[in-house]
Formats: C-alpha cells, sequence, structure tokens
C-alpha cells in the first residue's frame, strides 16, 4: 500500500521520517513564504524597490490575472504568476558570496571612469551588488549578494554588526593614543558627509616592525573612511587596511581576488547575529529613554506658563504651630524674656568748674538771660 502524504498544516506521526535536505553548497533561500510585491520584483532585477513601488502603483502589475496597484500587497513568488507589463516574471534565487577585494577595485556599483568592480569580478548572471564598501586602497572580506533586506540590516548602524580589520600604521601608538581611539575623537565635514563623532569598539596591538606596526580594530558603523581619518588625528598614517571578519564570517585563507559562495551554515549564523544585535540595539536604546524621562521634572511639579504657582495665588492664613497636613496643633516654645537695657547717665569729664564724673544739670527751657556787664553799660547812656 502507498504511504499517505500528511496532510499540511498537521504533525507527522511518531517515527514517521522526516525528508532530508538536499546538501547544496549554495546558501537557502530567504524567500519563502508571502512577501511584499515591490521586494519580490526588486529581487527579480526589475529595477529598485522604490521604481517598483512606482511600477505598481501605474497599474502595470498583474497577480494570478489580476491587476493590483496597492502598495503592500504580500504574493508568494513559488505559488502565484506575476507578470510586469505582460511578461511574466522569472524569479531569482539568492545568492550570497565573500570575496577576497585586492587593493585598486573600486565598490561602487556604476563607475563612469569604467573601472574594474567588485561585482565584475563574481561570477554569476544574476543581478547582485555588494554589501557595504571598501576604499580603492584598501583590501580584504566583501559580501555580494542579491537580498536587499539581509544587506540593509548588516549596513546599518541601528544593527551595529561588528566588523574587524587588520590596520599596518606609520611609527608605533602608545597605550593613550590607542584609548583615544576607544573613547572616541569629532571627524571634520568631508563633502556630503558631516561632521561626527567616531570611536572604535575595540582597539589591539598586535606587533611592532622597525618603522611600522599592526593594530586590530573593530568597529560596528561604517562611516567614509573612518579609520584612516581616526588615526590620522592621532598622527600615524595607515599603510594597509584589511577588513578580516564580519560578525560570525571570517575570511580565512580565501586568495587574493578569489570569491566563493556561503555555505548554510554561515548565513544561519549571520542571521542570528543580526537578530541579537538588533535586540541590544533596541534595549540600549529603551534604558537611553528611561534615563532621559526619571532625569526630566514631572508636569505635575512644573507650574504652567501664565499661571501663578500655589503659594503665590494662595497665600498661608494658617495659625503657627499647625503641622501642614495635619489638624492637630503644637504646644508652642515659652517666650524668652528678654532683659531691657538701663541707660546711664552722661557725665562730663574735662568742663571747666565740673569735677570728673560729676551729672550734668539739665538747662532750663525758656528766654535767655542777658549778663549782667550789659545791664551796667545801658544804665549809664540813660
Amino acid at each position: 500500500m502507498a504511504k499517505k502524504k500528511p496532510i499540511p498544516g498537521t504533525t507527522p506521526p511518531r517515527g514517521a521520517k522526516k525528508p532530508r535536505k538536499k546538501a547544496t553548497g549554495a546558501a537557502v533561500s530567504s524567500s519563502d513564504g508571502p512577501q511584499r510585491l515591490q521586494r519580490v520584483m526588486a529581487s527579480a532585477g526589475v529595477g529598485s524597490r522604490r521604481e517598483c513601488e512606482i511600477i505598481i502603483e501605474e497599474g502595470r502589475v498583474e497577480v494570478d490575472g489580476r491587476t493590483v496597484a496597492t502598495l503592500g500587497t504580500k504574493v508568494d513568488p513559488e505559488k502565484q504568476k506575476i507578470s510586469v507589463d505582460g511578461e511574466r516574471l522569472k524569479i531569482q534565487r539568492l545568492q550570497y558570496f565573500m570575496l577576497n577585494k585586492p587593493p585598486g577595485i573600486v565598490s561602487t556599483a556604476s563607475d563612469p571612469s569604467g573601472r574594474l568592480r567588485v561585482i565584475d569580478l563574481i561570477k554569476t548572471n544574476l543581478r547582485v551588488y555588494n554589501v557595504g564598501r571598501l576604499d580603492q586602497s584598501s583590501e580584504g572580506m566583501i559580501l555580494v549578494t542579491n537580498d536587499g533586506e539581509l544587506a540593509n540590516r548588516l549596513t546599518h548602524p541601528r544593527y551595529g554588526i561588528d566588523k574587524k580589520y587588520l590596520v599596518q600604521v606609520d611609527g608605533c601608538p602608545n597605550r593613550s593614543a590607542l584609548a583615544q581611539l576607544e573613547e572616541g575623537m569629532y571627524l571634520a565635514a568631508e563633502g556630503k558627509h558631516k561632521a561626527v563623532k567616531a570611536k572604535a569598539v575595540q582597539v589591539k596591538f598586535v606587533k611592532r616592525l622597525k618603522s611600522t606596526s599592526w593594530l586590530e580594530i573593530v568597529l560596528d558603523e561604517g562611516r567614509n573612511r573612518e579609520i584612516r581619518r581616526l588615526l590620522a588625528r592621532i598622527g600615524h598614517k595607515v599603510r594597509t587596511l584589511r577588513r578580516v571578519a564580519i560578525g560570525p564570517l571570517k575570511l580565512g585563507e580565501l586568495p587574493v581576488g578569489a570569491h566563493r559562495e556561503l555555505t548554510t551554515a554561515e548565513l544561519k549564523a549571520l542571521r542570528k547575529a543580526v537578530e541579537s544585535s538588533s535586540g541590544r540595539k533596541k534595549k540600549s536604546i529603551k534604558k537611553k529613554i528611561a534615563k532621559k524621562k526619571s532625569t526630566r521634572p514631572s508636569k505635575e511639579s512644573e507650574p504652567r506658563s501664565g499661571s501663578k504657582s500655589k503659594s503665590a495665588a494662595a497665600p498661608d492664613t494658617r495659625r503657627k504651630g499647625t503641622v501642614i497636613g495635619l489638624g492637630k496643633k503644637r504646644k508652642p516654645k515659652p517666650a524668652v524674656k528678654k532683659k531691657k537695657k538701663v541707660k546711664r547717665k552722661q557725665t562730663a569729664t574735662g568742663r571747666r568748674g565740673a569735677a570728673a564724673g560729676a551729672p550734668v544739670k539739665k538747662k532750663k527751657s525758656g528766654p535767655r538771660k542777658k549778663p549782667a556787664s550789659q545791664k551796667k553799660a545801658r544804665g549809664k547812656k540813660r
């Protein structure tokens, strides 16, 4: 008898063997299940997500023979038929490559001067693009894929994926100089980039040569020429800059200029690192918001603008001795009697005809008497 197939959505009976997955060198696609229509179109090479959104709004997309003009519509590319301008959409398989970029190669999607690009080194017929960038003079690991969602999570500073670099610099930086890199410093504005504070997550001294030194630097945000600008601030020019790891992925012994596809285990580890780092970032942001809220004064305690405070609007009319919030009265403290100051009588010292310390007699108020000499003179004239 033929074995019955399990009904979809139910658990298989005990003892039933699970179907084995095919072992392939390529990573398993993350496109299983329904996805947004514009994302499926972008991964198929129709254009960027924004361009695909415009095409959907213009009513040029059909799903199972029905025109779809609303954004955010979810489709299953493996089960449904999607056509753009009457032509059926060819769903591409997601691919993930690791490349050991040699110096002299540019990390741009298009170059007007016709220089060799990173994507030119990848042997594939699919439309792929590099994840992040490396300077033309830099070398090391760079990822290339057509999975836009994973590429965004690896490059966005919100997720904070660690990237490890080996750097050869002129001279030998001391401990205080390396500590400045971890503490952070402000970088001047360059072109479109504004002045920002940049810092390294970790800095280690690897080895010292005759005139140069090797450092190991870990960053979680990839700004334009960040390592070169940081080391220039502390007075050490970069001679060699090589990226050796991105999250759990390591460059290993991959030859310069060579590339390979990521294994299933590597892709799972990379996605797990992205999810865990995004959770850490969210927790740290929540803690910062909570600290700000705790330090801010409450709205109830702050008087509104244009309104007087309670103490100014209604003066306290309670008697002395009452406790605020209770109706009981306190016994007033007994008043201390102040001693009256006794005024002493003034004494004149050193006056003519008065002894020292004798009391001064008060003069009577009234008309002033003329001296006797003036009276005698007036009598003689008469």
